[in-house]
């Protein structure tokens, strides 16, 4: 026969203070890095936004200036028009004629100037000068264009370099003349100076990594500041560039892009200049314009490890003391429920553990047994060995009877003196006698103590409760008390179950 075997009872698990401590903290510096990762990420957006909503105003600024010499330009060019059309015009003195063909704002040449060609395009007015100059522009593209295309209207030309005085780089603005009967009469022109916009550039501060850019909607670059060593020359075309292309398509606003030329990423803010073929970027570093915004990641990102490595150290510091305390509490616990002599459970657990087994018992219907056992003959015995060695016997009897526990529900205690006690819970009474002959043949057969030639025996009783009878807990104590007594009458070294 075989004892029962009883799985172990499962104990509520509890969170340890510590666990609790960490996981505290943790989340706590989890939630401090989410708090400042998300108010990094934020100020970024903002300063993303504000040299956005800068660069901007700079692009609607210089676009303001190109509409304004543009429309300057273009009445320039429609009053000469309309001079060259009146028939008393060749009647007018030469300096009258001068102030009627040209408007007052070119005299000064900051800006470009003005001329009046005929239908084989040779200068026949000029506005630096009564006498005109000596040129022929029959091969360019825009005389070409109005000899071969009635009606275009004002013409923006390609950069070139100009024929006459030292304008350098220029763009064109044009207009067809007509004759009476709509024939083709010539074309009135105008040269703008590309360094005027490089001028007006230059004093607008933004950035040495950043530029503004003056770009014709084929893509030629017409004017850039700051220029530097290795910057792409004016004329160069980047219409094949992806960012252009993307320009090109949205007409204004702004992205940040990955720049094929810097290979670094830049921030772009653009806008067609009204219905020019014209477009004003403004190219930011993005090194730059986060420049600001890096230091403060740096120092928040410093503060707040700081803060968090704090945090944490404090956590593990008290983790380490509430371990120390849990620590203490439990062997505090451990030696209050640990009988000193033998290391079993002692009188107190045993009580408590009997109370709970008891509730259980009756709860679930189940049996339980309850083991008495007593040293035999232990008073001559530690007269004998005085009281060295009957300690040292308790102690080895109480090893021999904690090895032959093997269930993790049933405990052995110590009761008092040399007697012992063995809770079983759902053991019927064939198992309970099994373990109780295993206990004493396991006393038994330690070695002599000493000069004795007779080991050290034990005597065992067993009360036992089941759940078809009404007994108590006391009765069942008393039981195991008496069938003890049964088996010290009947010459001890033996086992003694409950009467029937």
């Amino acid at each position: 026969m075989t004892l029962p075997i009883r799985p172990p009872r499962l104990i509520p698990c509890r969170s340890h203070p510590e666990l609790i401590l960490n996981l505290g903290s943790c989340l706590a510096v989890l939630a401090i890095v989410c708090i400042v990762t998300f108010l990094l990420a934020r100020e970024r957006d903002s300063v993303e936004q504000a040299a956005m909503r800068a660069s901007g105003n700079i692009v609607q600024l210089i676009e303001s200036d190109i509409l304004r010499n543009a429309e300057l330009y273009d009445q320039s060019l429609q009053g000469l028009i309309w001079a060259v059309g009146r028939s008393e015009l060749p009647e007018v003195p030469s300096q009258l004629r001068q102030r009627l063909l040209f408007n007052q704002a070119f005299n000064d040449r900051s800006r470009g100037d003005l001329l009046w060609l005929d239908a084989d395009g040779n200068v026949v007015g000029d506005s630096t000068s009564i006498v005109p100059r000596q040129a022929n522009f029959a091969d360019t593209p825009d005389f070409k264009a109005h000899l071969n295309i009635p009606g275009l209207g004002l013409l923006v030309g390609q950069p070139f370099q100009a024929r006459l005085g030292d304008l350098g780089w220029c763009i064109s603005f044009s207009r067809r003349i007509e004759g009476p009967n709509g024939e083709f009469a010539g074309v009135a022109a105008g040269a703008l100076r590309l360094s005027y916009f490089s001028e007006l550039f230059r004093r607008l501060d933004i950035g040495e990594k950043s530029s503004i850019n003056l770009l014709n909607s084929d893509g030629q670059l017409l004017a850039r500041e700051p220029s530097r060593p290795g910057d792409p020359a004016i004329g160069t075309n980047f219409s094949h560039r992806t960012n252009f292309k993307r320009i090109l398509e949205e007409r204004s606003g702004s992205f940040t892009a990955y720049s094929e030329r810097n290979k670094g990423t830049r921030l772009y803010t653009f806008a067609r200049v009204g219905e020019l073929p014209l477009i004003v970027l403004v190219v930011n570093s993005t090194e730059e314009v986060f420049q600001s915004w890096r230091r403060t990641t740096i120092l928040v990102g410093v503060a707040t490890g700081v803060l968090c490595l704090g945090i944490l150290w404090l956590s593990a510091l008290l983790g380490r003391e509430l371990r120390r305390r849990n620590d203490a509490e439990q062997g505090m616990a451990t030696l209050a429920a640990t009988d000193s002599l033998t290391g079993l459970a002692n009188r107190r657990r045993l009580d408590q553990t009997l109370r709970l087994e008891w509730a259980r018992a009756q709860r679930n219907r189940k049996p339980l047994a309850v083991l008495m056992v007593d040293v035999d003959h232990f008073k001559a015995f530690n007269q004998r060995h005085g009281h060295a060695g009957g300690d040292h016997a308790l102690r080895e009897v109480a090893r021999a009877i904690e090895r032959c526990i093997r269930r993790p529900a049933d405990l052995v205690a110590r009761y008092g003196g040399e007697e012992f006690q063995v809770i079983l819970p759902e053991t019927e009474l064939a198992g309970a006698i099994m373990l109780a002959e295993r206990i004493r043949a396991s006393v038994e057969g330690l070695p002599p103590f000493g000069s004795d030639e007779q080991p050290v025996t034990v005597s065992v009783g067993i009360g036992l409760y089941n759940p078809d009878t009404q007994h108590d807990l006391a009765r069942v104590l008393g039981a195991a008390d008496e069938a003890l007594y049964r088996a010290k009458a009947n010459g001890r070294n033996r086992v003694e179950g409950p009467d029937a």
